[in-house]
């Protein structure tokens, strides 16, 4: 073991291949939907609770093809699964997040993500971090993704 921080998160792509991002709350960033493991959680049970915490999709784990681990940042690798968005999935006005956190200026309770985009390949860029739009545009192409999911 290498010591990173290992985020799990699924990769859900609509009928077009678009990519789901949520907004993460306070900030100017857009992310797929993952986290830390709990203790005692498989990658893939980090990952789906991770989802559903974070958009209220509950993406069966037959339906997940496992895309391994990437090297994220210097103190975090991915650990992502992928799947194609069911029809009744793809409607993101009905995504709600469960998880909070304190907000910085007074410790109300917050949601950690409070809005959600399907996302063209080529958009990624403009609303995910530098670390994420890097490993689209160099280690897992989401045209790609698309073709074969």
């Amino acid at each position: 073991m290498n010591g990173k921080i290992v985020s799990c998160g699924i990769v859900l792509l609509d009928p077009e291949g678009r990519v789901l991002l949520a907004h993460a709350t306070g900030t100017n960033h857009w992310d797929i939907p993952k986290g830390q493991g709990e203790p005692g959680e498989t990658q893939v049970q980090s990952a789906r609770r991770e989802m559903v915490e974070e958009t209220g999709i509950d993406v069966m784990a037959s339906r997940l093809v496992d895309l391994g681990r990437y090297a994220y940042r210097r103190d975090k690798d991915l650990h992502l699964f992928a799947a194609r968005a069911s029809a009744d999935e793809l409607d993101l006005s009905r995504c709600v997040c469960v998880s909070l956190f304190p907000r910085r200026e007074d410790g109300v309770m917050i949601p950690e993500m409070d809005a959600w985009r399907w996302t063209a390949p080529r958009d990624v860029e403009h609303y995910a971090s530098r670390s994420l739009t890097r490993l689209f545009d160099t280690t897992l192409s989401l045209a790609e993704l698309h073709r074969t999911l």
